[in-house]
C-alpha cells in the first residue's frame, strides 16, 4: 500500500468515533418498578429476570435504551408508600405495580405517570379502574385472580383432603385490603360442601402459627392461603407449620406446592410478568396507558 493510502485509511478510521459521537442520541426511557416482594425472594427476581427478558425481546435493552429504577418493599406497607412517593419523585416514563398494596400507593402520589399494575386481584372492587374492558386516567394492566376463587380453592382442597369438618382462610387485611372479594364464593362452596368457613386474618409470624396450631387441635380442619404479598414472604413457615399441624392446605400460587404445599390454583407468577412487557412497550413509545 503507497504511503498517502496508508495515511489517508488511518484519517478515515480516526474520524469514525466523531462522527458516531455526532450522531443524535436515542433518549433512555425509564420505567419504575415497585414489587411488594423481598429481593432475597428466588421468584421474584424470576419475575423480575422475566419481564426484561421480554422488554429485551420487544427491544428495550437496560443500561442501553432504558433505565430500570426498582424499589423492593418486602411486604412492609410503611416502606411501599415510602418507596411509591421515591420513584414518582424521579419521575420515570412508566411504573411499574406487583400488587394492590403497590399500585393503590402509587395511585395515591400521581396521577400523570403512567401506572401498570400486574398481580392485582379484581381491580374494579378494589376501586383501582373503575371497569376492566376500558380503564380511565393514568392506569391499566390485568388481573389475575377471580372472585370466584375463593369457592374454587375450597373445592379443590374438599376433593384431595375430603371429609373437611371447617377450612380458615388465611389473609393478612394490611397487604389484601380487597380480601372480601373472595367471601363470598368461599362461603358458598362451604355451604355446598357442608364445612364451616372461617377467616383467619394474621399480620405476624406467631399470628400464623397460632392460627395454624388452633386448626390442628380439632380434626379435619383445612386451610386455604390467599393470594397476598406478605404470604408469598411467609411461605416456608407456614408450609412447615401445615405439616407440623397435619393441616391440608391450598396455596394461590405453584410456587407453593413446589416448596413443599400439598395443592395449588392459580396463575403462573413468572408468566404474569412476562404478560406485562407489551403493556410497558407501549407506553414508552407513546401509547396511551
Amino acid at each position: 500500500m503507497r504511503r498517502r493510502e496508508f495515511i489517508a485509511g488511518l484519517g478515515s478510521a480516526a474520524a469514525l468515533p466523531l462522527a458516531a459521537r455526532a450522531q443524535p442520541a436515542e433518549r433512555v426511557r425509564r420505567i419504575g418498578v415497585l414489587t411488594t416482594r423481598d429481593e432475597t425472594d428466588p421468584v421474584a427476581k424470576l419475575q423480575l429476570s422475566a419481564l426484561m427478558q421480554a422488554l429485551a425481546d420487544l427491544g428495550w435493552t437496560d443500561g442501553r435504551n432504558v433505565r430500570t429504577d426498582l424499589r423492593w418493599a418486602g411486604g412492609d406497607t410503611n416502606r411501599t408508600q415510602a418507596f411509591a412517593k421515591e420513584l414518582v419523585g424521579v419521575q420515570p416514563d412508566i411504573i411499574l405495580t406487583n400488587s394492590i398494596l403497590a399500585t393503590t400507593a402509587v395511585q395515591r402520589e400521581t396521577q400523570t405517570i403512567p401506572i401498570v399494575f400486574v398481580n392485582v386481584g379484581d381491580p374494579v372492587a378494589s376501586s383501582i379502574v373503575a371497569r376492566l374492558d376500558r380503564p380511565s386516567g393514568n392506569i391499566t394492566g390485568f388481573a389475575n385472580y377471580e372472585a370466584s376463587l375463593g369457592g374454587k380453592w375450597l373445592e379443590l382442597l374438599s376433593e384431595i383432603a375430603p371429609g373437611l369438618k371447617r377450612v380458615a382462610i388465611m389473609f393478612n387485611p394490611d397487604t389484601v385490603p380487597n380480601a372480601s372479594i373472595f367471601m363470598p364464593s368461599f362461603e358458598t362452596a362451604a355451604r355446598l360442601l357442608k364445612v364451616v368457613p372461617t377467616t383467619a386474618p394474621v399480620h405476624t409470624d406467631v399470628e400464623i402459627e397460632t392460627a395454624i396450631i388452633a386448626l390442628g387441635r380439632e380434626p379435619r380442619g383445612g386451610l386455604v392461603v390467599m393470594a397476598d404479598s406478605f404470604m408469598t414472604l411467609r411461605r416456608a413457615p407456614i408450609i412447615l407449620a401445615a405439616a407440623r399441624n397435619q393441616i391440608p392446605a391450598v396455596y394461590s400460587a405453584s410456587f407453593f406446592a413446589r416448596e413443599g404445599g400439598l395443592l395449588s390454583y392459580g396463575p403462573d407468577p413468572v408468566d404474569i410478568f412476562r404478560r406485562a412487557a407489551p403493556y410497558v412497550d407501549r407506553i414508552l413509545r407513546g401509547a396511551k396507558p
